[in-house]
């Protein structure tokens, strides 16, 4: 998967927070973490249930207080300037909160005019956010008989009538079918590479991070215990090998002497001609390989690279299973210390 964006140290910030906490009575939510996220980015936030990810969306959101923490979003104080924030943002929760007693103009025309857009602005708006989430054809139906698919792209586009240049998303597509997810990533690629919005996106889907993220932060027990790009958190992870296919038993037998030089125990099938090198995927180990068999003038004749997925990265950071069973998941520096938006509708 290629990023959406690159993120370079010196990129505006989107979001910048230092020492986030919250607590419910005796219940530590989140223990005093740091986020960064690069304007016209998607960043992910992953971790199990009642890890605390929408908890930090709610904050940042202006939703909730924190107990401590300097936060700024979008460039503005958190604290000191909270409307400036709600200006620049906007949220799409877990769950539609769309009217479904109304139809999708209707929705959408009322949050147009929360939005105090104006009537010939506002209707534009809502005309142009139909078209461009294909909804057209069920913009006069009544919301209650819209599928699970389209009620999150119209709730997506609630989210955007304000224009916003920062979207939480939490868990978009919970529920939606491969098809419709797939959509909704489509959507969200668009509003980075054509808009550059910033996205802020909290999943259980692994597969969603890997596709979407150019930075992903694994949430546990209320503290990040690993951040960076999917494939610096994969190489967290024991399991990475190259696999070597050889043409003859010839070649089979020179590549298990040249390697077992420096390599103890390496797992080899003799019936299919194949060797496994123990790899962390990278160009400069791959290239080290292919220098030591070209030393002993022996080719290969079929390599390939294996690296643990999301799967592996989340069970290994969290001691816990992916939490959803529904899609596989794969996943930039690494600590290895391993009435409902934000306008009110």
């Amino acid at each position: 998967m290629t990023p959406t964006n690159p993120t370079p140290a010196a990129a505006p910030r989107a979001i910048s927070a230092s020492g986030l906490r919250k607590s419910y009575g005796d219940k530590l939510v989140l223990d005093g973490i740091d986020l960064d996220v690069a304007e016209g980015t998607v960043f992910a936030l992953l971790g199990p249930n009642g890890a605390g990810k929408t908890t930090a969306v709610q904050i940042l959101s202006t939703l909730i207080g924190a107990d401590a923490g300097e936060m700024r979003v979008a460039g503005h104080d958190l604290v000191r300037e909270p409307d400036a924030v709600r200006s620049v943002i906007g949220v799409t929760g877990q769950f539609s909160a769309v009217d479904g007693l109304l139809s999708g103009r209707e929705n959408l025309n009322l949050m147009a005019d929360l939005r105090h857009l104006g009537r010939a602005a506002g209707r534009a708006r809502t005309g142009e956010l139909l078209e461009r989430f294909d909804l057209v054809d069920a913009a006069d139906v009544m919301v209650s008989a819209y599928s699970g698919g389209m009620r999150r792209r119209l709730d997506l586009a609630m989210t955007l009538v304000g224009d916003p240049r920062l979207i939480f998303l939490d868990e978009p597509t919970t529920g939606l079918d491969p098809r419709s997810r797939r959509t909704m990533w489509e959507i969200i690629r668009g509003l980075v590479t054509e808009q550059g919005v910033t996205i802020f996106l909290t999943t259980q889907y692994l597969e969603e991070a890997d596709q979407l993220a150019d930075r992903i932060a694994v949430l546990d027990h209320g503290r990040l215990v690993a951040e960076g790009t999917a494939q610096e958190l994969k190489r967290l992870v024991p399991g990475g090998h190259v696999q070597l296919r050889f043409a003859d038993p010839a070649g089979f037998e020179a590549a298990v002497r040249a390697l077992s030089r420096t390599l103890e125990d390496i797992p080899r099938d003799e019936d299919a001609l194949t060797v496994q090198v123990p790899s962390d995927g990278r160009v400069r180990s791959l290239r080290a390989l292919l220098d030591l068999l070209d030393a002993q003038s022996v080719e290969a004749e079929e390599l390939s690279v294996h690296t643990p997925d999301l799967d592996d990265v989340f069970l290994a950071l969290t001691g816990r299973p992916r939490p959803s069973t529904d899609t596989n998941t794969n996943t930039n520096t690494v600590n290895a210390n391993v009435a409902g938006k934000a306008v009110t509708r």
